[in-house]
């Protein structure tokens, strides 16, 4: 991991999806959308104070979201929290930093 910078796309883990479904509720409140479909397909990290998850998600008929979940230090003890989202991307689109 490269402190600050944006490693190489990798495929979504078990625990990626736990993240993901765990700021699902966030994300559908602010996008005022019900997500029956809600996969993570791959994802990228980035150090910081804690940990920025890049995660893109399919979200049904070839339908793709990128969102941005922070995860602070252990000792901060805070839930993670969804601090950014793109929405209508594609299959192809590259998960970037926003």
């Amino acid at each position: 991991m490269i402190c600050g910078g944006l490693p190489e796309a990798q495929p979504a883990t078990p625990e990626v999806q736990e993240i993901a479904n765990m700021v699902k509720p966030q994300l559908e409140e602010k996008t005022n959308e019900t997500y029956e479909e809600f996969k993570a397909v791959e994802y990228k990290t980035q150090v910081v104070a804690g940990i920025n998850y890049y995660i893109k998600i399919r979200v049904g008929n070839d339908r793709y979201i990128h969102i941005k979940v922070f995860k602070s230090l252990p000792q901060q003890n805070q839930s993670l929290a969804l601090t950014g989202y793109q929405a209508d991307k594609s299959k192809d689109d590259e998960l970037t930093g926003f």
